[in-house]
């Protein structure tokens, strides 16, 4: 029995949320320390809640609170948050396909929800095709944009009545949910590479206390992914034999059994006279 069109979307729609439920669960200690650490660097409640009402991007918010803290100048903290969010840049690109043939107010939209939660659930090739899938996405994104809204308002109360939340390590919270991102989306080698360097210089650079210490471990470690992905394409075009060769050796091989033949051809007729 087919399904009338209301009840196909309320379905994607329903899929989307529970798809990004588990997500939407596992930023809360993330989102109760944006909320708290606004409060406690004395802005006010409207203030902490503004950040994430507006600017919707967990680390940037981090970083913008303690600059913004400690009297940094605009373009410091313009500067920062623009390097830390610059992956999204390359999410837009990755997605420019899809979405380029969309109406604005869709492109608008879901530019504002692509965090790297939505992203990791939009790895399918026939993701935004198609307005099912486009319910799916607004559904998975917006229910995020709403729980991380809830878990900052939740920060900003905790963080008015309760002592300073920064030492309760929440900020764990960040790398366990980047972890469950990155893991399913290791499927060929290039990207193990890309992820074990850059795991292993982010903690380099950390211990020697270099300023851009992600940023250069992830151009680094995709630099790396990039010469393994050409190291294997190079390969594979050494073993895989060349077809223009294959199809001399079968031409020669034809050409060949049509002399023999010939020649078997006319020993017959001149045994036959």
């Amino acid at each position: 029995m087919a399904l009338s069109k209301k009840k196909a979307r309320w379905l994607m729609a329903r899929k989307g949320f529970f798809d990004m439920l588990p997500l939407n669960l596992a930023v809360l200690p993330w989102g109760i320390l944006c909320g708290s650490l606004a409060v406690q660097r004395d802005f006010s409640a409207l203030e902490a809640i503004l950040m994430p009402l507006i600017v919707f991007a967990g680390s940037a918010q981090l970083v913008a609170i303690e600059l913004i803290a400690n009297n940094a100048s605009l373009a410091t903290i313009l500067f920062t948050t623009f390097i830390i969010s610059s992956r999204h840049f390359l999410y837009g690109l990755a997605l420019r396909d899809k979405l380029k043939v969309l109406p604005t107010k869709w492109r608008y939209g879901l530019g504002f929800l692509l965090t790297d939660e939505l992203f990791a659930l939009s790895s399918h090739s026939k993701s935004f095709v198609g307005q099912l899938r486009l319910i799916y996405a607004v559904v998975a994104g917006g229910s995020f944009y709403v729980f991380w809204l809830l878990w900052n308002v939740a920060g900003v109360i905790a963080g008015s009545y309760l002592p300073d939340l920064t030492h309760l390590g929440l900020d764990f919270a960040i790398a366990v949910t980047f972890i469950a991102l990155v893991i399913p989306t290791v499927i060929n080698l290039p990207i193990l590479v890309t992820v074990i360097v850059a795991a292993i210089l982010s903690v380099v650079f950390k211990l020697m206390a270099f300023e851009l210490d992600l940023v250069a471990a992830a151009l680094i470690a995709m630099y790396c992914g990039y010469l393994t992905d050409r190291f294997q394409h190079k390969h594979k075009r050494v073993d895989k034999p060349d077809d223009n060769d294959s199809l001399d050796e079968t031409h020669n091989e034809s050409s060949s059994d049509n002399v023999t033949s010939k020649k078997h051809s006319s020993l017959s007729v001149e045994d036959k006279l």
